[in-house]
Formats: C-alpha cells, structure tokens, sequence
C-alpha cells in the first residue's frame, strides 16, 4: 500500500507562486511514478506534472508548461510543484498520484491517490 498526504494549497493573486508538496509512505516500487494531477469544478481530471523517481524524467501538460516544476527529494520521499506565474485558470482541487509505470499524465495509470489540495488563484 501506498499513501500520499498533499499539502502548501491556498490562496492567491494572479502573478503568484505556490509550492505543493507530497509526502509518500509504503512501498518504494510501486510509487516509482509520481503525478500531480488538478480538477476544477465542471471539468474532468487533468495531468499536470510526472516525474519518474529512480531518474530526472518529467513530463508536463501544456497549460503549465514553462510554469510549473515538479521536483523530488527522496531522502524526504516528497513530491513537490512549483507553480509559477498563476493564473485564474489554474485554480482547481490539486492531486498526487503514485504508480508504478508509465510516468505520464494518464489518470488510469496511477493506483494510489492523495485527498487533495485546494489551489484558488484570484485575478
């Protein structure tokens, strides 16, 4: 079993920055992929950030790109996003998500989920 615990969701303007975080318990190989994934209210689940945690692969979905960051410290075995330059469009309930592979940004390809983290950017 795995289990995630997502926090650093909030508030804020327009321009802004927020860094989520995501501690991870249990078994190391079946969280080898780690995701954030967001839903605002009226739309389906998107894939933000992947990130293969035996290497430095990621991968990013389009509206965030250039943005956004997903990082590692495994030590800590913590996720984290930098999200940067927020905008409106960004405000959603945000998820991790763990799996064991691929490391992309298919929702059905992570098993273990987080309760999420509200993220609410105002212009």
């Amino acid at each position: 079993q795995v289990q995630l615990v997502e926090s650093g969701g909030g508030s804020v303007q327009a321009g802004g920055s927020l860094r989520l975080s995501c501690a991870a318990s249990g078994y190391t190989y079946i969280r080898k992929c780690m995701a954030w994934f967001r839903q605002a209210p009226g739309n389906e689940r998107e894939g933000v950030a992947s990130v293969y945690t035996g290497g430095f692969s990621t991968r990013y979905g389009d509206s965030v790109k250039g943005r956004f960051a997903i990082s590692q410290d495994n030590a800590k075995n913590t996720v984290y996003l930098q999200m940067n330059s927020l905008k409106p469009e960004d405000t959603a309930i945000y998820y991790c998500a763990a799996g064991a592979w691929p490391c992309d940004l298919l929702e059905y390809h992570y098993s273990y989920w987080g309760q999420g983290t509200q993220v609410t950017v105002s212009s």
